[in-house]
Formats: structure tokens, C-alpha cells, sequence
């Protein structure tokens, strides 16, 4: 059997940052962990991707960690993965973006995706 997959992005090398608090706690969940970032070619010793159109296969979650005006000009993209959990973070998008995302077909899911696993971001300084 296969594990869950989860695509981050805005993954960060910056450990403080949630991007990267994402990658260790769905890393340690069990998840298969492909962080996105456009400047990066790794992140916390796993291989980074610029898009999600570079990963091999659709994953069963997407998590934002983005500016919401960056947000917004990925909906487009987003939609491409009808089947996948997409986890808008706090402070990422405005909610019109949500309402954008969910009529474009998008399963939104709005809060926090490491709560979502039973763990607290602040249990990874």
C-alpha cells in the first residue's frame, strides 16, 4: 500500500517558517512529502519542485503556504487536481480566493493542514 501524499507549497528551508514546519510534520505523519518552491532544489533533505506539474503524480493533498495575491494566480493550476485536498493556510488567501477556488471546482479546505494531523506547528521550533 502506498502512502498519502502531500504537496507543499511554499515549502521553506527556513525552519521558523510554516512552509517548512508543513514538510517536517507531514514527514514525520508518514506522508510522501514533495515540497514546492521556486528557489529551492531541496528542503529539509527531500528534492524540491518548481511547480506542481513536475511531480509524477497528482497528490491526495495540496498545502499553501503563499502570499494570498500569489494564491489567487494559482487557481488555474489548482483546478488541475480535482481529487485533491487543498489546504488554504491561515493568512494565505482572501476570501474571495476561497470562493474563486471552490467554484472552479477546487475541494478547499480552509485552516491550518498540520492541526488537520493532529499536531501543533509550534511543536516544531
Amino acid at each position: 500500500m502506498s502512502r498519502p501524499t502531500i504537496a507543499v507549497i511554499g515549502a521553506s528551508n527556513k525552519r521558523r517558517k510554516f512552509g517548512n514546519k508543513c514538510v517536517r510534520a507531514y514527514s514525520q505523519a508518514g506522508f510522501e512529502v514533495f515540497p514546492v518552491n521556486l528557489h529551492s532544489d531541496e528542503i529539509e533533505g527531500l528534492p524540491a519542485f518548481r511547480t506542481l506539474h513536475e511531480l509524477a503524480a497528482a497528490p491526495d493533498r495540496i498545502s499553501i503556504y503563499l502570499q494570498p495575491d500569489d494564491t489567487h494566480s494559482l487557481l488555474a493550476e489548482l483546478a488541475e487536481y480535482p481529487e485533491a485536498e487543498v489546504w488554504f493556510n491561515p493568512g494565505c488567501a482572501s476570501p474571495k480566493t476561497l470562493d474563486q477556488a471552490r467554484a472552479a471546482g477546487i475541494d478547499v479546505r480552509d485552516g491550518c493542514s498540520i492541526v488537520d494531523i493532529g499536531m501543533s506547528p509550534g511543536r516544531f521550533p
